[in-house]
């Protein structure tokens, strides 16, 4: 299964809503989370917060049969779950998600 993972910061003072809207997609906004997962194409999607030197970040993992088409869903799909998403990615992370920004650089892979 292709497979990303990347960091992505989050603004000073979020990160409790970040972890609010984690909560949102396990719990109250599941259904909606969920179909739009399935609509992308995305089979996992995992997060951690990370402390930094420099703040919190977020690392990310996604799992897609097809991660170009989901990270151009995300970007661009107008379901209204799907553009509350980005607004609240957006609200978090300072990121517009709807602007392409080049994949991270695999430079290392090992497997038993």
């Amino acid at each position: 299964m292709p497979a990303i993972a990347f960091t992505i910061p989050i603004l000073p003072g979020k990160e409790e809503l970040d972890r609010q809207t984690m909560e949102e997609f396990a719990g109250p906004r599941r259904d909606e989370f969920e179909a739009s997962r399935k609509r992308l194409g995305i089979t996992r999607e995992a997060a951690w917060h990370q402390e930094t030197p420099n703040g919190t970040a977020a690392v990310v993992y996604l799992e897609a049969d097809d991660l170009g088409t989901a990270m151009h869903g995300i970007a661009s799909s107008q379901e209204p779950f799907d553009v509350w998403f980005r607004e609240r990615m957006e609200e978090i992370h300072g990121v517009d998600l709807a602007e392409p920004a080049p994949p991270p650089k695999q430079v290392f892979d090992f497997q038993l």
